[in-house]
């Protein structure tokens, strides 16, 4: 099925349609998920949080001793020619969502990565996903996943945006069928860690809590970014803290923090319930978050697209 807007692509520096076949069915990423992979959103045009994500995705590379052939410039340079080119293409307007995967590349059938012959990229543009304004004033609904725990650091470590993501597909599957809107995973100790694609925070005691990096989730951007400054701007102390499931009756709030939906407010996990909408520690988050973006998308014109 074709999505239902258009999407911009461009494999190796070669522009084309996303629906449009670009790399060889040799592709390790595509066999082995031998990939990893990074998400840009703009704010006002302006790419937010670049070098971050960057050296998010320099991370990954060197933990599966992945050597990256192009600079940041030289990927940047390439986002603005895919943004060009989508701009052409589409009549939609507003933020956009930009999407860099990077595979270890093609070769021989075989597990060995020095069957590999050189590194792929391939980016995509697309709108920027928007949460209704209903689900921003009720609140989402996640369940837990009870039949898979978060594959543990010692396995494959969350901290690395790899092109991996079944453990998260499966969960999420599982919270689905039950009617959630997103999922909770544990890991193997019992504790909470994040969503499929978010962290996640509560508030407990008037405090914002979020799980640490040790439980075994990605190191998030928007969630550095609230305990860097955000959440003290917002008037509201931070900490992270192991959070476990007979926790969750003690805590007032909850949200999940992510690039493209920055602080989302959270109304139940399971039969537990949250509160929302006005006076509520998340919206001061939000708020402070929005304020922040105002203030870095003014400070660098050089990453408009």
């Amino acid at each position: 099925m074709k999505p239902a807007h258009y999407i911009q692509a461009n494999t190796n520096g070669r522009l084309h349609p996303a629906d449009e076949p670009s790399l060889s069915p040799l592709n390790r990423g595509y066999l082995y998920g031998d990939a990893i992979y990074e998400v840009w959103r703009t704010y006002d045009g302006v790419v937010f949080a670049w070098d971050e994500h960057w050296q998010r995705l320099l991370r990954s590379a060197a933990a599966l001793h992945l050597e990256l052939p192009w600079s940041a410039g030289e990927i940047f340079a390439e986002i603005k020619r895919t943004v060009a080119a989508y701009r052409e293409r589409s009549t939609a307007s507003g933020e956009l969502y930009i999407r860099l995967q990077i595979t270890r590349g093609g070769g021989a059938i075989g597990l060995d990565v020095a069957l590999a012959d050189r590194a792929d990229f391939v980016l995509m543009v697309q709108p920027c996903p928007v949460t209704p304004s209903e689900k921003v004033r009720t609140g989402l609904r996640l369940a837990l996943a009870t039949s898979l725990r978060r594959n543990p650091i010692e396995s494959l470590n969350p901290a690395w945006k790899t092109g991996n993501y079944l453990n998260n597909i499966l969960c999420l599957r599982e919270a689905r069928a039950r009617g959630a809107d997103e999922v909770v995973m544990l890991n193997r100790a019992g504790e909470i860690t994040e969503s499929a694609v978010s962290n996640i925070a509560f508030v407990r005691g008037g405090v914002v809590v979020t799980p640490p990096l040790a439980v075994g989730i990605l190191g998030g951007i928007t969630r550095d970014f609230l305990l860097r400054g955000v959440a003290t701007a917002a008037g509201v102390a931070i900490r992270e803290e192991i959070v476990c499931p007979e926790d969750l009756a003690g805590c007032s709030e909850c949200f999940l923090l992510s690039t493209t939906k920055d602080v989302s407010p959270v109304s139940a996990i399971d039969d537990v319930t949250f509160a929302v909408g006005d006076d509520t520690v998340g919206l001061r988050l939000k708020r402070a978050f929005e304020s922040e973006m105002r203030t870095y998308v003014a400070a660098r014109p050089h990453q408009r697209v």
